[in-house]
């Protein structure tokens, strides 16, 4: 690893260049930054990504001939591309992105990563977002990492030697925080629901948010719990420190929390720094189907745009407009489904904040079904619960009628038998 500045790293990348960017709280905004004050100097570079965190200048529509953002899962800092005409988004189970660089689908010149200094042994750690970068650094021809003495220090595929770095630009900032926001009376009953649907033993995969941690909240009184997720925030650091989660009786990774990436405050940065009890992988191990089906009682926790009364899942847009992606949804529904006494779980509320109905008699047009309705088995709303696995679609209307918000039941009901009859 050689070590210079960002403005010199940058140097090597040229025009019509490919780059993966590491995600979440690991982006590396220095890289990026110094890249777009190349933006003169180049054109069509595409930066391939998951969501990140902080400001993407080079998303701006002012570089729209310079760089294109192709999004694997679209984040807030760059949805605007879609429509703007600077970027697109690139369909793909979070388990399978690994595999369009090792396969050479999409061939990389280029990967910015965000790292921590190396240890006595020279070894980097990818800290807090291993995802698909690890088969990013294997296929490109180019590496340059952030080097940040704030990176936490984790395990498991997340070590980088530095003679796999290219070059190293040290600049130290701490990592971008997701701070949990207060949970809701909505978001609480949904947890109690959730929570309800989970025994001893089970092991669980969560997303970030305030149903999640709803849920976490009501695990208190748990025993033995283990967590397989592609990833986790803090709602997870008290139930551990309480000996809730254990990973005792877990089959993939036994007595360890198993993640690809986490986000969250400081608190959780801390607790994972050189942490043992937490092991990194590969999206493409850690979303596997076949790995997520050997925990028994595998719990997967999933939320939703809107879900129709069939039990059809919305997941990734509004109609035909694009709002996140696909991400690690259906490899967890499809594990959990197939695990011994696994369950697959969509919660949502039943409205959004401005009161719009979440339980619709039909998705609307262009919507994508992120989880079909084979697939489904578990959804909830503060409502209550619908259990759709093995039932006809006449026993699922009703049940899915009567976990709606009262005020759209008969709605719902009456446009859905107009539409079938």
């Amino acid at each position: 690893m050689i070590l210079t500045t960002a403005t010199e790293a940058v140097k090597h990348i040229k025009s019509n260049d490919r780059i993966y960017v590491q995600a979440a709280a690991a982006t590396p905004s220095l890289l990026t930054n110094a890249l777009t004050e190349r933006a003169a100097e180049l054109k069509n570079v595409e930066l391939c990504h998951l969501h990140t965190e902080g400001e993407a200048k080079y998303a701006n529509v002012k570089y729209k001939e310079n760089f294109h953002v192709n999004s694997f899962f679209i984040g807030s800092n760059v949805r605007h591309t879609l429509t703007s005409g600077n970027g697109s988004y690139t369909p793909v189970f979070l388990s399978e992105i690994p595999y369009l660089f090792s396969k050479g689908i999409l061939k990389l010149d280029a990967v910015f990563i965000h790292v921590s200094p190396p240890d006595a042994h020279g070894y980097c750690s990818l800290g807090v977002s291993v995802e698909a970068t690890k088969a990013a650094i294997l296929n490109a021809k180019l590496v340059i990492a952030q080097v940040n003495k704030f990176m936490p220090r984790t395990f498991g595929d997340a070590s980088i030697h530095v003679s796999d770095i290219d070059f190293g630009v040290e600049h130290d900032v701490p990592l971008h925080e997701s701070i949990p926001g207060k949970i809701s009376e909505t978001e609480n009953k949904i947890g109690e629901f959730v929570a309800s649907l989970i025994e001893d033993r089970s092991c669980l995969q969560m997303g970030i948010g305030s149903i999640p941690n709803a849920v976490l909240s009501k695990l208190k009184n748990h025993k033995d719990l283990g967590i397989h997720t592609e990833m986790f925030s803090d709602g997870v650091i008290d139930l551990v420190e309480s000996g809730v989660i254990t990973g005792k009786y877990k089959s993939v990774y036994k007595d360890r929390i198993l993640a690809t990436f986490l986000n969250g405050s400081q608190r959780l940065y801390d607790f994972v720094n050189d942490n043992p009890f937490l092991v990194m992988k590969e999206s493409s191990y850690v979303n596997d189907t076949a790995n997520i089906r050997q925990n028994d009682r595998m719990i997967a926790i999933n939320s939703a745009i809107e879900v129709d009364l069939t039990g059809q899942v919305c997941a990734d847009s509004f109609g035909a407009k694009m709002y996140s992606g696909v991400g690690g949804q259906m490899d967890f529904i499809r594990g959990a489904s197939l695990s011994k006494e696994g369950k697959a779980i969509i919660a949502l509320p039943s409205t959004t904040n401005k009161g719009v109905n979440k339980i619709v008699p039909i998705l609307k047009p262009g919507a994508g079904v992120v989880t079909t309705r084979a697939h489904v088995q578990y959804i909830v709303t503060e409502y209550g619960i619908a259990n759709l696995y093995g039932k006809t679609l006449k026993e699922r209307v009703k049940a899915m009628i009567e976990i709606a918000h009262p005020d759209f039941r008969e709605q719902i009901a009456k446009e859905y038998f107009e539409l079938t009859r």
